[in-house]
């Protein structure tokens, strides 16, 4: 039985900044910031675009895009950010009340930027296992970038963080984008290695850490954690996509398009050199920045919007995460002929 991707939904702020804006705020070079970063701009949330909110947005233009009611939905899976409205709140319950959803039941999934594709896993197989399970909603909403402080050098990798909702509706037996086959790698030896120190269990946030500013993100092992990542990070990230294209059929030189995450230009160039694809196979998001778990479904719509995908191409996404977490998805897009 064919699970297919029926339609997609993107919400970005009106708001942006600038790379001449971030480098005032971080006293780095604008050249840095757009060359080396790859960022010319980025999206900012507004007063009233709250995490949850975006993924709704997002989520009624990929139901508006399949022509499809909300009470058509099975089950709701929430694929944004921990970091939301309101903490200990599952955002999947009230997406189903603001969606109108009321046939669908939901729940919270997390895995930082790796939550999409894993989400998709958790989709993939849920659909297969269940009869009742037929038409699944991912959707979710990320502004991470409320929690980067520009004055800590320890933190400027993730001064790309943006904001936006994306939306993806699955459909059991729909034959067209069909999702093949997954991998996933997680590493716990960096998993405290990039959190938010003040706030939890261990270290209550007080009145002195407001004052400060300290309920932001923060790297605890910065050089330690440099040195592990160049040992496993792209190593990880190429062996994801190879291993799932593997368990699909195909081989790296089958990649038609590659939806991939926002990151520093050299690895963005570095990745589709691995793989012998060239610019015109992916999309390097330095006008949107890193929205985390949303970037995959960005890619897709922005692809299909400049006719990057064509009927029968293999399609791979791919993610990276904190903790840290590496995983990829196939996807056979459109009709398979074969």
């Amino acid at each position: 039985m064919k699970i297919g991707m029926l339609s997609t939904g993107i919400y970005l702020p009106e708001k942006v900044v600038s790379a001449e804006e971030i480098a005032t705020a971080s006293d780095i070079p604008v050249e840095v910031i757009r060359d080396k970063m790859g960022i010319s701009e980025k999206r900012l949330p507004s007063d009233v675009d709250h995490t949850v909110e975006m993924g709704v947005r997002a989520a009624k233009k990929a139901l508006e895009k399949a022509k499809m009611d909300a009470k058509e939905i099975d089950l709701i899976i929430y694929i944004g950010e921990e970091y939301k409205e309101y903490p200990l709140w599952t955002a999947a319950i009230k997406m189903q009340e603001d969606l109108g959803a009321h046939h669908a039941w939901g729940f919270d999934v997390a895995l930082r930027c790796g939550t999409t594709i894993m989400a998709l896993q958790v989709a993939q197989a849920m659909m297969l296992q269940h009869a009742d399970i037929s038409t699944v909603l991912l959707a979710g909403g990320y502004r991470n970038g409320d929690l980067i402080d520009y004055k800590n050098e320890r933190t400027r990798f993730m001064f790309n963080l943006g904001a936006g909702g994306g939306a993806i509706i699955l459909q059991k037996g729909y034959e067209k984008n069909s999702l093949l086959a997954s991998e996933m790698i997680t590493d716990g030896s960096f998993s405290e290695d990039v959190l938010i120190p003040y706030g939890g269990t261990k270290h209550p946030l007080t009145t002195e850490q407001i004052e400060k500013n300290q309920f932001k993100l923060d790297v605890m092992d910065p050089a330690g954690m440099k040195e592990r990542l160049e040992q496993k990070s792209m190593q990880n990230f190429l062996k994801v996509i190879r291993t799932s294209l593997d368990k699909s059929g195909y081989r790296e030189e089958d990649i038609d398009y590659l939806a991939i995450l926002h990151m520093k230009r050299s690895a963005h160039d570095y990745v589709l050199e691995q793989l012998d694809l060239n610019e015109e196979q992916s999309i390097y998001l330095q006008e949107y920045g890193h929205i985390g778990q949303i970037d995959q479904i960005l890619s897709l719509e922005l692809a299909e919007k400049q006719g990057k995908l064509k009927n029968g191409d293999v399609v791979v996404l791919v993610s990276a995460g904190i903790g840290y977490a590496w995983g990829a998805m196939t996807i056979k897009w459109g009709v398979d002929e074969e």
